[in-house]
């Protein structure tokens, strides 16, 4: 989910690709945020990269 993050996708675009609710996609996003101590989406890409989770 990160990686579609990663590439510009919203909610509600991830939510259409994967099959899930919208809601469901927000709730995932923010439990992403707060693993890596990310205060916004741009920056939880940026450590992501950096701790060598996305390549």
């Amino acid at each position: 989910m990160l990686r579609l993050v990663a590439e510009g996708y919203s909610n509600r675009q991830i939510a259409e690709l994967i099959h899930l609710a919208e809601g469901t996609v927000k709730n995932h996003i923010s439990s992403i945020l707060i693993k890596l101590g990310a205060r916004y989406r741009t920056n939880a890409v940026l450590r992501a990269v950096r701790e060598g989770i996305l390549g």
